[in-house]
């Protein structure tokens, strides 16, 4: 059932989220390698989620932070497209074993590493759960900058803006993978990858958006 709402909604969501924004995808035909995949983008919105679903041709099964669940209609979303949450600030096991079962199948897995949107629009520090899971499975890394969605709720907020379309970016990079590391990670590798991956995530992005990873980037989108 999932995966099939999955499918069918697509189209649907592509032509509706054009009334909101006009929205324009860098790279979208950048092939994709088979098998385990994170898609991993910095976060400004909700809609960012379904940006990005539309952007990847491969089914995506999008963490949400756990707070999703206070909201009925987010919990049934969260729950229809085959997503799942986390416990933010704590180790979470089950949700650990749910990432590993959704690459283990050669799915694809959606994070925001930074845990929540960005209240500044600035990029901020990574957690290291996505680089320890990306280790563990050995699995491929799409990033994917994403600027612009942080302008829809304007359109929400005078009946003058109801014809606002803001310009949405969403530019996909190149798929990569984390440096080999013998053994169980340690924090001082996961660190490492984390910042591998956050400055991935930068490179996509203009200046203005790229936050505590400013300096790391190599050149302006």
């Amino acid at each position: 059932m999932k995966l099939n709402i999955y499918d069918c909604t697509r189209p649907f969501a592509a032509v509706a989220l054009r009334f909101l924004c006009s929205y324009e995808y860098r790279n979208r035909k950048r092939k994709l390698p088979d098998g385990p995949l994170i898609i991993v983008s910095n976060h400004l919105s909700w809609l960012d989620i379904p940006l990005i679903g539309i952007a990847v041709p491969r089914q995506i099964a999008f963490i949400a932070k756990k707070e999703y669940f206070h909201s009925p209609f987010h919990r049934r979303l969260v729950d229809l497209y085959g997503g799942f949450t986390v416990e933010r600030g704590a180790v979470d096991g089950t949700a650990l074993k749910t990432a590993f079962k959704v690459l283990d199948e050669g799915r694809c897995l959606g994070i925001f590493p930074e845990g929540t949107r960005s209240k500044s629009l600035q990029l901020q520090q990574g957690h290291v759960g996505t680089a320890f899971i990306a280790l563990h499975k050995n699995a491929y890394i799409l990033p994917i900058g994403v600027y612009g969605t942080e302008k829809i709720r304007y359109k929400f907020e005078s009946i003058t803006h109801i014809l606002y379309r803001p310009k949405v970016v969403i530019n996909i990079g190149e798929p990569f993978k984390l440096p080999d590391v013998q053994g169980h990670p340690t924090r001082k590798a996961r660190d490492r990858s984390t910042d591998i991956i956050m400055r991935k995530i930068a490179d996509l992005l203009p200046e203005s958006y790229r936050g505590v990873y400013y300096n790391n980037a190599d050149h302006e989108d």
